[in-house]
């Protein structure tokens, strides 16, 4: 079918001339939309109300769906790369809508399995390929600069919370005049619950076609005008051949680098999932907290925006030092903020913010800077494909996090009753495993030439290329 074949990726190769800045755009607009999942909470008590369920049983279903993100990921790497960026994202946004219009359908039924199988396996999935759909497309349209590039895209996934939360909120009273999304135990009904998904699903379906039409593939031999990759390929640890997904799973690098993210995001994510009820913890004062719930709901608001900043701002000073001494900052310098939290976190709410703000930075950094990492280890020809793969210490570190949190809060106590000395085990725990990812940071090295692919001994640029003007150069 003509409509279908405009999918391949011989069909998205960009003509002379076309603009490198409309690429993150596109990949914004597929990663704003899969960033709704950072917005399950708004309705969960809705869910647990309409189907009669339990926190775990409803909380099940944003858990499939980080698990079939790492899953799919891993496993649809390779298609990924093979089939080109606009497939990939198309499939995406098939899968993401899917999955809100079969969850819709659960709840209509009252099928709890339904949303299990809809928002969690087929969204799960859309999120998976959407994650990794435009990451090597942005490293080869942005060589000289893949940290800011990857960043500008990423961020989106941290940004898309900001975006859901209140379109959720007003989608819900809209559905239900009952529903009153400023007092926490207001429910909405399961026919509100419905017609947000289905908003939500045809919604985000437009809005990531938006991405399909606009990504371009850059020609054979395009590099950006002005660009020597000599520049490039004489910094540390960053390679000029290039390694296949097959075999950068068998070198030691990519374990090390997959230590890097679980550590980094198991840090993050502990303080991310128990935001609201730490930071009133903290400042509780035997049953009364200084925080009331609704600042509580603002601090979790600005973490999205340190989350969000973080991914464009670290990123993009990765282009500048270089990747390891990045995460250096991020884990170091982490290490040093988990043990001010733990021990002086308590002393003034401004300093908690600034604390838990900073290493959400880190935590939304890591994210965007790890595929300008791969791309300096293994070089271009299949980074989203690594990239896919190494995304599993994500899906790791989302049950290690809360585990370590939530396994030493609840020897210390019922929700309610903990102060700030009941967090110092978990936040001093962190620190550790802090330190096992900067040890492993600085253990890595360049890949081995062996792992390499045949021919990568040839001259960076070849005898013709294009430039971003579109005309040969030689």
């Amino acid at each position: 079918m003509p409509l279908l074949s405009a999918l391949d990726h011989e069909h998205t190769v960009a003509p002379a001339g076309y603009s490198r800045w409309l690429i993150p755009p596109a990949a914004l607009s597929v990663h704003l939309c899969i960033g709704q999942a950072y917005a399950t909470s708004v309705y969960k008590n809705s869910l647990i109300a309409h189907f009669d369920a339990s926190q775990t049983a409803i909380g099940v279903i944003f858990s499939i769906a980080i698990v079939m993100l790492g899953l799919s990921a891993a496993v649809g790497g390779t298609w990924v790369e093979a089939k080109g960026p606009r497939k990939a994202m198309f499939v995406s946004a098939s899968f993401w809508a899917a999955g809100f219009l079969v969850g819709a359908l659960g709840i209509a039924t009252g099928q709890l399995w339904l949303v299990y199988l809809g928002y969690g396996f087929l969204g799960g999935i859309g999120l998976g390929i959407g994650y990794i759909s435009p990451v090597s497309t942005l490293i080869k349209w942005f060589p000289d600069r893949p940290g800011l590039a990857t960043g500008l895209a990423i961020m989106g996934f941290g940004g898309g919370a900001m975006v859901a939360s209140p379109l959720s909120r007003q989608l819900l009273e809209l559905y239900d005049s009952g529903y009153d999304s400023g007092n926490a135990g207001s429910v909405a009904s399961g026919g509100a619950l419905v017609g947000l998904f289905v908003t939500l699903g045809i919604g985000y379906f437009v809005i990531m076609m938006f991405g399909v039409v606009n990504v371009r593939v850059p020609p054979p031999g395009w590099r950006p005008a002005g660009f020597d990759p000599a520049t490039v390929a004489a910094k540390p640890l960053v390679t000029t051949g290039n390694v296949t997904a097959a075999n950068a799973i068998r070198t030691r690098s990519f374990w090390l680098l997959w230590v890097v993210l679980f550590c980094n995001v198991t840090a993050g994510i502990g303080i991310l999932e128990q935001a609201s009820p730490m930071i009133q913890d903290f400042f509780r004062d035997g049953t009364t907290s200084a925080v009331t719930v609704a600042a509580a709901g603002g601090f979790v608001g600005l973490l999205s925006l340190f989350n969000m900043a973080g991914r464009f701002v670290w990123s993009s000073t990765s282009d500048l030092i270089g990747r390891r001494p990045i995460y250096m900052v991020y884990l170091g310098v982490g290490m040093v903020l988990y043990a001010l939290l733990a021990s002086v976190g308590h002393a003034a709410t401004a300093l908690f913010v600034l604390l838990a703000g900073v290493i959400l930075s880190f935590y939304g950094g890591g994210f965007a800077t790890v595929p300008a990492y791969l791309r300096d280890l293994f070089g271009t020809l299949q980074v989203g494909a690594i990239h896919g793969r190494l995304l599993t210490a994500w899906s790791a570190a989302g049950i290690a996090g809360p585990l370590i949190i939530n396994g030493f809060l609840d020897a210390q106590g019922k929700p309610g009753t903990l102060t700030a000395e009941a967090y110092r085990p978990a936040l001093l725990t962190m620190v550790g495993v802090l330190a096992v990812g900067f040890a492993a940071n600085l253990l890595i090295r360049p890949v081995p030439d062996r792992f390499h692919e045949p021919h990568t001994d040839r001259p960076a640029n070849p005898p013709e290329t294009v430039a971003a003007g579109g005309s040969p150069t030689r």
